[in-house]
């Protein structure tokens, strides 16, 4: 390998870590073209994923569970769906795999989009601040780079229940602008992506002739 390229500076550290190389950071790309910005939000909380365990859907129920009085919309699929579903309260409603236009609009409506996992990067989280909707992330992982503290979204600092619902109430007590939260999640644009590949691309691929020349 002579060049590595990580989706985050999260990745990249591993990569420094592991290998001892340095890797150059270029986000993966995000349709905020088709995620777009909703100003008017519903009262509930969102989430969605693949129903794993790493995905940590199961401490977001748990959370809710004890918090009878906010309503969580829970989208996605997987082993976990029926555990999940039994154990849920009626504060909270699973809708099972939905198509992106649903998932836009789950997103666009959100109160706030919850997300306990760590992730190298994180897709999901990128789209809801494209509709505008500000993120409650678990404050490790790639969501550091894509969430902007107390402009987009908030940080819990331990995967408990405790810990996220400290976060919710902290989220309570502050107001979010949804223009901002969206101008945020343009950095992270298809377009942005494409261009920054190509660059790097052409910049090794150029180096790489000129050593051959030089040889």
């Amino acid at each position: 390998v002579t060049h590595f390229i990580a989706n985050s500076k999260h990745i990249a550290k591993r990569i420094q870590k592991i290998y001892n190389r340095e890797a150059k950071v270029i986000y993966p790309p995000v349709d905020v073209e088709f995620f777009t910005l909703e100003e008017n939000k519903k009262e509930y909380y969102f989430t969605a994923s693949r129903m794993v365990s790493y995905k940590k859907t199961q401490l977001i129920i748990e959370t809710f569970n004890e918090l009878p009085h906010l309503k969580l919309i829970v989208a996605g699929n997987g082993p976990e769906f029926e555990k999940l579903r039994k154990i849920a309260k009626t504060n909270i409603e699973f809708v099972g795999f939905i198509e992106n236009l649903d998932l836009k609009y789950f997103l666009q409506k959100a109160k706030a989009f919850v997300f306990a996992a760590e992730e190298d990067f994180g897709i999901v989280p990128v789209e809801a601040q494209a509709c505008g909707t500000p993120v409650i992330a678990f404050g490790k992982g790639g969501t550091l780079e894509t969430v902007a503290e107390g402009k987009t979204g908030i940080f819990f600092k331990e995967q408990t229940a405790e810990s996220i619902k400290k976060a919710i109430f902290y989220f309570e007590t502050l107001k979010f602008n949804p223009n901002e939260i969206r101008e945020h999640a343009l950095k992270f644009s298809k377009e942005r992506f494409e261009r920054e590949i190509k660059a790097f691309v052409h910049e090794k691929h150029k180096e790489h002739q000129n050593l051959n020349f030089l040889s």
